[in-house]
């Protein structure tokens, strides 16, 4: 059974998470992304976001930016809809 308690105030978390990473660039990006999307997210989508959020603003804008490659673990579904999201 889902707790849909529980989805809100973790969509709640990450949402403000977004918004509050330190590199103006990835804030605008996750947190944009976040605004937009969060609330449709199901709850693996919303580990996925987790687990992108809990990378470090350099790693994941270069990832983002295609400077890099995204490595497998974090190449899910969120990834490309976040990387190919527009302002």
């Amino acid at each position: 059974m889902t707790d849909f308690g529980n989805l809100d105030a973790r969509r709640k978390m990450l949402r403000l998470r977004s918004w509050r990473r330190g590199m103006k660039e990835m804030d605008l990006i996750m947190g944009t992304f976040a605004d937009r999307h969060i609330a449709e997210l199901s709850g693996r989508e919303l580990e996925d976001f987790a687990m992108l959020s809990d990378q470090p603003d350099q790693k994941l804008y270069s990832w983002i930016s295609g400077a890099e490659a995204v490595p497998a673990e974090f190449d899910t579904p969120v990834f490309a809809r976040l990387k190919n999201m527009r302002p």
